[in-house]
């Protein structure tokens, strides 16, 4: 039995009523707008809300007042535009009506459970077989972050793994407009709010996020923050949660991170105001490989080396790999490959980076036509050094995991960690 509220037209209140006393329901609030709604929270908390998709009933005050007490809202839309208006908002909890009661019913009884994905059954060791973590981070700059995280959840998909690729960053989140998909209806903050509620599972997963479909390796999409305004939505205890909800969903999780690393805590006097880097930060701690990148030219190495001891602070012994893109005489001279090397390795004491070469034409093809450099330009040099990682570093075959040790990066403050 679930204490409800509706913020419902009398006609549609009306005819539910019966069938949610059947259902052996309680009606605590029964208001026509968000305003009235509010206002009765004072009085009395409801653990679900059901209300109106039209602009007057459903709004992001309604949605963040019901968030902050662990309120769960599902809403009732009657247009395409009232459910594209929920989608902007972050809910992706909606029925479409005219229906009947039993069709929101079916709708709380399920995602309560994240369950694991179809298919997969415990480990003989009894362990939940739960999938890999790879955050892409990289300085300030457009190093390349995002580039090399579509790309990498690419090779994955075509590798044979299931992926879902996810836009964390809070500053300016860039892979919709990389894939051509609308990023109207934020697929990262939508999953964070389901989370948050407690009702994030697969069946929801699979709705929110969008898919990049390719012959040669499709994977998931969620899509990052239309509007970098709305940052607050991915706070730490949500992102966690995600993350661990994505890791028992598909093989790898490949994480698009933000730039910026510092701790939001020494900037706010607030200690329970939200954080904007607590996206970035958080995923960089759970990954299980983190991949590092940054420009190989004289500013962008400079940059990456700056940031370099915070980024080894922040995630302690977990593997990384330092990836350097764009790799060409042209801005570092002669032998560019040992040029970048010699200088990360004396000033980083960073050994044994990936070094991609440059090919500015096959990058702008992919980003016109809005697809990978797989699907774009599958001899360019770039998407070959892509892949080349990946199956060396990324996704190594268990019969070889125990035989070498991954490429990482290496610090003398630090041990490195024992090889997997």
């Amino acid at each position: 039995m679930a204490r409800l509220a509706l913020v419902l037209d009398r006609a549609t209140e009306q005819r539910m009523l019966s069938d949610i006393i059947d259902c052996n329901h309680s009606v605590v609030t029964r208001v026509d707008t968000a305003r009235e709604f509010l206002e009765t929270l004072s009085h009395g908390q409801p653990h679900v809300v059901v209300v109106s998709g039209r602009r007057e009933s459903l709004t992001g005050q309604l949605i963040a007042a019901c968030d902050e007490r662990g309120i769960r809202v599902v809403a009732l839309t009657a247009t395409e535009q009232e459910r594209r208006h929920a989608g902007t908002l972050g809910l992706y909890e909606t029925v479409a009506i005219p229906c009947d009661w039993s069709n929101i019913e079916d709708l709380l009884v399920s995602g309560v459970v994240v369950p694991l994905r179809v298919g997969e059954r415990q480990l003989t060791g009894g362990a939940l077989n739960t999938g890999s973590v790879i955050a892409v981070w990289g300085p300030s700059g457009a190093p390349g972050r995002t580039t090399l995280a579509i790309n990498i959840a690419a090779e994955i998909a075509a590798a044979g793994h299931t992926v879902v690729l996810a836009d964390l960053d809070t500053y300016s989140a860039s892979i919709a407009p990389s894939l051509g998909m609308l990023d109207e209806a934020p697929g990262f903050a939508a999953a964070c709010r389901l989370a948050g509620s407690g009702s994030l599972n697969q069946s929801e997963l699979e709705r929110i996020a969008q898919r990049y479909n390719s012959p040669k390796g499709a994977f998931w999409v969620l899509t990052g923050l239309g509007l970098s305004s709305r940052w607050p939505e991915l706070s730490t205890e949500r992102v966690t949660r995600t993350i661990d909800a994505l890791r028992h969903w598909t093989d790898y999780v490949v994480l698009d991170t933000g730039f910026n690393l510092e701790s939001d805590e020494e900037l706010s006097s607030d200690l329970r105001a939200p954080r904007r880097n607590a996206a970035t930060i958080t995923a960089l701690r759970v990954a299980d490989h983190v991949v590092a990148c940054g420009l190989a030219d004289p500013v962008g190495m400079a940059r990456f080396l700056r940031t370099w001891s915070d980024l080894t602070e922040t995630i302690g012994s977990t593997t990384v790999s330092v990836v350097m893109n764009q790799v060409r005489s042209s801005a570092v001279g002669l032998n560019p490959r040992g040029q970048v090397a010699a200088m990360l390795l004396r000033y980083g004491s960073i050994q044994d980076p990936v070094l991609v070469p440059h090919d500015q034409g096959a990058l702008d093809v992919a980003i016109l036509t809005g697809r990978t450099l797989r699907d774009a330009s599958p001899k360019s040099p770039v998407r070959l050094g892509i892949r080349r990682f990946v199956l060396e570093e990324l996704i190594v075959a268990p019969a070889q995991a125990s035989k070498r040790m991954p490429r990482r990066a290496w610090w003398p403050a630090r041990k490195a960690a024992p090889a997997q």
